[in-house]
């Protein structure tokens, strides 16, 4: 670890330091600082393996760190959720691994469980294991060895063709555009004068025709889009294994330069979510995450798949929760025809609203365009209310909403721990109310939006029998 923390650390200042000592005028400040921040990451490194102590128990997982901070921390056993291994480049060269032991709980900003960075992958493996298995009785020592012989049951592995989903979700059009304005922004401070081509370039452009100008900016960011997405997606995803182990944990593996494993205990589990963002969904496209108790959005732990076609996450679906046929494929029941009148209301009228007070305080052409939106609008209001719906299965409840990212997620019944029933002004008038499952898992809550007033309470008096039903008048 003297040599990997800084190793990691460096790499990510790599084009500063060019930057700094190739690019820049040659002054000597910037090759003592350049110099001065090097010794500080190795003896940051330093402090840090000096002073970090690691212990495993039997009640829980404990670490020590910090030399003028000291930092105490304990994790309960009992709380472990998940367990991440990383490995960035530096790490692989040695045969190292990060461990990231996740709880779903943040006490502090930044803070969910402990990271062990870093132990060798041998060691990492083994405390996987260790921290996810749950004590057996000693009647059932021999069903444990049983299990323990037993194969890796491989459920997903990627495929080449799913490179084309990449460009659908515009990853790398947000990573070229944090990359062009982090490059500028380190060229302007160093006085970097390599960007003055591209500047010449773009005065160019913008001085031909208003229709060239169009076509070649449209033509570029489609190229940076698809190339970048690509490119990313193969960063992220590349190696992508998803798998149930032996200890019966669900295992996700990926990455190119940075692997990562995470491992889910499957008694954790609550149900899935497929989710299908408007342009990969008119690509026949989708992505699949787990709903796992005390885990919740927090980065990419929950993902089950990355970007693929849409028939492969309801298979990936079944295949976590050990089903035959996905319960996300479930025929959904319609709402009512008024949750289409709000859809369409507050898809279409702020536009109209917006288009007559330009008529009067902008230039003519302002609220032309603003009309010119409505259709679209309203397009993606009747999108809205197409996307809604919901049904119930002997185990599971579903639920599906959204345009812009339409989320089916399937949820078990006894996951849920109370109902919350909300209605606006506008839903009382017109009959609707909003019904939310509250469970330990995922995002906490997954809600049954504008359906009818007796068709909700209906769906949760029935989902979970008893708990809601002291508070309906009958």
């Amino acid at each position: 670890m003297l040599i990997v923390r800084p190793l990691n650390e460096i790499l990510g200042l790599v084009p500063v330091f060019i930057g700094l000592l190739v690019l820049g005028k040659g002054e000597t400040w910037r090759i003592v600082v350049s110099a001065g921040v090097i010794g500080a990451i190795v003896l940051f490194g330093l402090l840090r393996w000096v002073t970090t102590r690691y212990r495993i128990t039997a009640e829980q997982v404990e670490m020590h760190t910090g030399l003028f901070v000291r930092k105490r921390l304990a994790v309960p056993r009992e709380r472990i959720r998940t367990v991440d291994l990383t490995a960035k480049l530096g790490h692989r060269l040695f045969r190292l691994s990060a461990i990231r032991v996740g709880t779903g709980q943040r006490d502090q900003p930044g803070e969910d469980g402990l990271t062990l960075d870093a132990v060798s992958s041998v060691e990492a493996e083994r405390l996987r294991v260790l921290l996810l298995t749950q004590a057996v009785p000693e009647g059932a020592a021999e069903s444990g060895e049983a299990a323990e012989e037993r194969p890796s049951e491989v459920l997903s592995t990627l495929d080449p063709r799913w490179l084309r989903y990449a460009p659908l979700t515009l990853s790398g059009l947000v990573a070229v555009g944090a990359l062009a304005g982090l490059v500028a922004n380190y060229a302007r401070e160093l006085d970097i004068e390599v960007l003055d081509p591209l500047t010449d370039a773009a005065h160019w452009v913008v001085q031909q025709p208003v229709l060239l100008t169009v076509s070649l900016f449209a033509v570029a960011v489609l190229l940076i889009a698809g190339v970048g997405s690509v490119l990313v997606y193969i960063v992220q995803f590349w190696g992508y294994r998803l798998t149930r182990e032996p200890d019966d944990t669900v295992r996700v593996r990926r990455g190119l330069l940075t692997t990562r494993s995470v491992s889910v205990a499957e008694q954790r589990l609550r149900g899935v979510e497929v989710e299908e963002p408007l342009l990969l969904r008119a690509g026949r496209g989708a992505h699949a995450k787990s709903v796992t108790t005390g885990l919740g959005r927090k980065g990419e732990s929950n993902l089950l798949l990355p970007p693929a076609p849409v028939a492969e996450a309801h298979r990936v679906a079944a295949e976590v929760l050990r089903l035959d046929a996905s319960p996300t494929l479930t025929p959904l029941r319609r709402h009512p025809i008024a949750a289409l009148r709000r859809r369409m209301v507050r898809a279409v009228v702020p536009l109209l609203v917006l288009a007559g007070v330009l008529a009067w305080f902008a230039p003519g052409w302002t609220w032309q365009v603003t009309l010119a939106l409505v259709p679209f609008s309203a397009l993606l209001g009747w999108d809205r209310y197409r996307s809604l719906g919901h049904a119930l299965t002997e185990r599971y409840v579903i639920a599906r909403q959204g345009s812009a990212v339409r989320e089916t997620v399937a949820l078990q019944r006894t996951g849920i721990i109370g109902w919350r029933v909300s209605r606006s002004f506008f839903q009382r008038r017109s009959g609707l109310v909003t019904i939310s499952a509250t469970t330990a898992a995922g995002d906490g809550a997954y809600h049954v939006v504008d359906v009818a007033e007796a068709d909700g309470l209906a769906l949760a008096d029935e989902a979970v029998p008893e708990l809601l039903r002291p508070f309906l008048a009958r």
